[in-house]
């Protein structure tokens, strides 16, 4: 299986929301599936605060996706994760401030349950599939979400160590919460990129990614994390076929249905 995905640009998507950023559509011998950059198509062009959250989702659904499968790469937190490793999160902190965390502003709907946050049998492919490959991973982990694009303070970091957050990262909200609202099923896998501000002792060094957070070890053994990715994605492929899929959320909005607030068309749920 190669390494790389290579893909045909469908490109900027316009919504309600303004523009997503750009889709591909890859053909891979276990099927199609399309990939977006949530940062940008190269690079990062825009930092996690300034994401078009909303655009993005919009324009996933409205290429008919029922499941996204997202990555992040957050600081640990919790000691017992090495750097590299794959953790399949299974709750989030919320600590971002000012994103439009809703597609349904100034309307009368939206009182999502988030138990469980993310989709279990989404999950449950993820985990099959690293377990399957034979690679290094974490079954659970709680997330907490900044919101950048700086880092962390070290005494913001003792107080999300004493939430019970065993990650640091800036992406996945709203990501999960818009997901839930349009009825798709979202899950993540996170990959260990260094150890957050305070938690291991770290020399300041200008010029070096997050100013000497991240080692060169550290540095190669991310990069083969993310190397892995499209054989990830194949493995996830499978075995999504191995798990109902047909879970409950598809039902996230079913009460408002159910009262005659909503009908079948998803778009006019959203729209003003």
């Amino acid at each position: 299986m190669s390494n790389k995905l290579n893909g045909e640009r469908i490109g900027q998507i316009d919504t309600p929301f303004g523009e997503s950023q750009a889709i591909f559509k890859i053909d891979a011998e276990y099927g199609s599936f399309l990939f977006l950059s949530r940062h940008g198509e190269k690079g990062y062009s825009k930092t996690a605060p300034y994401v078009n959250y909303r655009a993005n989702i919009y324009a996933l659904k409205e290429h008919g996706i029922k499941q996204i499968v997202s990555w992040s790469g957050p600081g640990a937190i919790n000691t017992e994760y090495k750097i590299g490793q794959y953790v399949v999160v299974d709750d989030l902190i919320d600590e971002t401030k000012g994103r439009e965390y809703t597609f349904f502003k100034d309307k009368g709907i939206g009182f999502i349950r988030q138990s469980p946050v993310f989709c279990p049998s989404l999950r449950l492919s993820i985990i099959d599939s690293l377990k399957s490959l034979k690679f290094d991973y974490s079954v659970s982990g709680t997330y907490v979400c900044t919101q950048g694009p700086r880092l962390e303070t070290p005494a913001e970091i003792k107080k999300y160590a004493s939430f019970g957050s065993d990650l640091v990262g800036m992406t996945l909200i709203p990501e999960v919460f818009l997901a839930k609202e349009l009825e798709m099923c979202y899950a993540s896998i996170c990959y260990v990129t260094n150890y957050a501000e305070g938690i291991i002792d770290c020399e300041y060094r200008p010029g070096e990614l997050f100013e000497g957070l991240s080692s060169d070890n550290d540095r190669e053994a991310v990069a083969n994390s993310v190397s892995r990715f499209p054989v990830i994605i194949a493995a996830i492929a499978g075995a999504i076929n191995n798990h109902d899929m047909n879970c409950k959320c598809q039902l996230s909005m079913e009460r408002y249905r159910k009262k005659g607030i909503i009908g079948d068309d998803w778009h006019k749920w959203v729209s003003s």
